[in-house]
């Protein structure tokens, strides 16, 4: 019975790992994205004040 307890904690402790992981993941993702997105923004804004 021990070894079956053994296994299930491993693999609850497997599953919480993942979520974490992937909860983090997306939060990075996001912000990343939404840093682009003002980024890219900033730079279509500010080419009219380039002169050649």
């Amino acid at each position: 019975m021990e070894n079956n307890e053994h296994i299930y904690r491993s693999m609850r402790f497997s599953g919480t790992v993942n979520i974490i992981i992937g909860v983090l993941i997306l939060v990075v993702g996001l912000v990343s994205g939404i840093l682009l997105l003002i980024s890219g923004g900033k730079l279509i804004t500010g080419k009219s004040r380039i002169i050649f």
